[in-house]
This record gives structure tokens, sequence and C-alpha cells, in this order.
């Protein structure tokens, strides 16, 4: 992926397609006040320069994924990448990243309810790689997106 700068044209179709990832080029040109074409190529390069990804976003609430969590993990020395790619195939596990700090693994989990948190934790606890876990049940997600300046 190359590194692309954006400027505020292509900030206000960001912004417009994070509310409505179907809105046309026709809106977008007429809200953003330039013509279609100048839309259509600037989406496209947004697009070919991996900045903007078009995807469905679900709301894990309607679907039967009530209960979160967010688990901190401790792991070996030299286990890490080892136990990211075991997390990749837990259905689970909607968010893995690495961290600074006394964990440097955090994982956000969406399940039906909470036997199957409880499961994904004493599953971990078993994983060789893993000797530690700090695990927060979410209790009310505030706010979950991520908007451009």
């Amino acid at each position: 992926m190359v590194k692309s700068s954006i400027d505020d044209l292509d900030k206000n179709i960001i912004k417009l397609l994070s509310k409505d990832g179907r809105m046309s080029f026709r809106d977008l040109s007429k809200l953003l006040e330039v013509t279609e074409k100048t839309i259509r190529m600037r989406y496209m390069n947004l697009i070919d320069s991996g900045i903007l990804e078009i995807v469905g976003k679900i709301n894990p609430i309607t679907i039967g994924l009530k209960e979160g969590a967010i688990i901190q993990l401790k792991i070996k020395a030299n286990g890490l990448y080892k136990v990211i790619a075991d997390l990749k195939e837990i259905q689970h596990i909607r968010y893995i990243t690495v961290t600074t700090g006394d964990y440097p693994l955090l994982i956000q989990v969406a399940a039906a309810n909470q036997e199957q948190i409880t499961e994904l934790i004493l599953s971990l606890y078993e994983h060789s790689e893993v000797t530690e876990l700090n695990t927060m049940i979410q209790l009310e997600v505030s706010k979950s997106s991520y908007q451009v300046n």
C-alpha cells in the first residue's frame, strides 16, 4: 500500500461515504460542489491507494452478538506471531492489535453470551504461549466509529 496525502476534498468525500457508503457520485458532487468526474477520480484514487475501503458494517447486536470483552495478553518471548496467527482463527475475536506496555497484545471479542466469552478465556489460558490475561467485560459501548477530521 502506497502512503498518500489527502486534501480537504478527499476528507469530505470520506466523511460523506462514512455516513452513507452507498451515496452516488452525483449526490457527492452536488454536496461538495465539484463535477461527478472529479468525485469519480478522487474515489478511485482513494480506493487504489488503500486509504478508502467500502465495506458493509455489521451491527453485532442485530445478529445476536450482545456481549463483548477486551482482553490483554502477555506472551512468552518470541511467541507473539504464533499467538496472533492462532487468534485470527477464532470466530469471536473481531480485533487484534499489538500494543505497548505490560500486555503486548489486545483483542476485542464479540459473542452471543457470557458462556462463549468464558470458553474463549479458558482456551486462552491453555495456550502454550500465553502467560497472563487481563480481561475487561464491556458493559456498554458509547461510541464505535472512525471519523476523519
